[in-house]
């Protein structure tokens, strides 16, 4: 296996292997905003998240998906991300199926999250590209994407059916190896401008 689970660690927050000893920190992050609510994503209801976690480590054994848990600074579930969609052979993966507790949102936890991800697979994956989805409509995920410094691919229409029925259109948007440099120092520069 090319990408495996790893223990990623920065000032503020850390990704740990996803287990079900996160579960109840991570049922009380859901519960926070009732997130599981929002019918353009998909975040588990407390009580469906160690459902949740058995999908996303079942993933993993197959070799689609390497799940974590994201912890704040005291090791408190605060959220999920993934490696997914990984493509081996070409050395391609997506980060995403992520969410947050409402509590820690536009806290700066996610760029370093993304920071501590995208470093990992560039650096000590050697991936060629590194790709983030979103539902079209998600503005407050698309406009993340972007400050990120990932560049749109484009819409995929009619990608996927959503649990309520609805038809998704997919934005779809990319880092590539050579993009990394120039991402990296601006996540650099975010992050140090978060912090003062």
């Amino acid at each position: 296996m090319w990408a495996k689970p790893v223990t990623l660690s920065g000032t503020h927050v850390s990704l740990a292997p996803l287990t079900q000893a996160h579960a109840g920190d991570l049922a009380e992050a859901s519960a926070d905003g009732n997130l599981s609510a929002l019918w353009y994503t998909t975040i588990p209801a407390p009580a469906d998240v160690p459902a949740e976690i058995d999908r996303r480590l079942a993933l993993q054994e197959a070799g689609s998906m390497v799940p974590f848990a994201i912890l704040d600074t005291s090791g408190r579930a605060v959220g999920m991300t993934t490696y997914m969609n990984i493509d081996h052979a070409n050395q391609r993966l997506e980060i995403g199926s992520t969410w947050y507790r409402k509590s820690v949102q536009r806290s700066g936890l996610n760029t370093e999250c993304k920071f501590l991800m995208l470093r990992h697979a560039f650096e000590g994956l050697d991936a060629i590209a590194v790709e983030f989805r979103t539902h079209v409509i998600n503005h407050q995920s698309r406009r993340a994407i972007e400050r990120l410094g990932a560049k749109p691919d484009g819409i995929l229409r009619a990608h996927m059916r959503m649990a309520n029925g609805t038809i998704r259109d997919t934005a779809v948007y990319s880092i590539t190896a050579s993009d990394w440099p120039t991402v990296q120092a601006h996540l650099t520069f975010q992050m140090q401008k978060h912090q003062g």
